[in-house]
C-alpha cells in the first residue's frame, strides 16, 4: 500500500499520489496519462487531479492495478 509520508513531492496536492515504490513500468501512464505523467528522474507521478466520476475511476483503476501499489488515494 503507498505510504503518504513517502510520496513524492513533484506530485500536485490532491487525493491521489505516488509514493517511491514506483518502479517505473508505465502503467499508470498507459491507462490514466492526462493524470500521470513521467519525472525525469525514471518515476511516475501525479502531475493533475481528476475531477469527475469518470475521471477518478481511471485513476482508481490504475491504482488497483499496480503492480508494487505506489498509487495512493488519500493525499491532500
Amino acid at each position: 500500500m503507498a505510504d503518504k509520508s513517502s510520496k513524492w513531492k513533484i506530485n500536485v496536492a490532491g487525493k491521489f499520489y505516488v509514493d517511491d515504490q514506483c518502479i517505473d513500468c508505465d502503467l499508470c501512464r498507459e491507462m490514466a496519462p492526462a493524470f500521470f505523467t513521467r519525472a525525469d528522474d525514471g518515476y511516475s507521478f501525479v502531475h493533475k487531479q481528476p475531477v469527475t466520476p469518470e475521471e477518478i475511476a481511471l485513476c482508481e483503476e490504475a491504482l488497483n492495478d499496480c503492480p508494487v501499489q505506489a498509487i495512493g488515494d488519500d493525499g491532500e
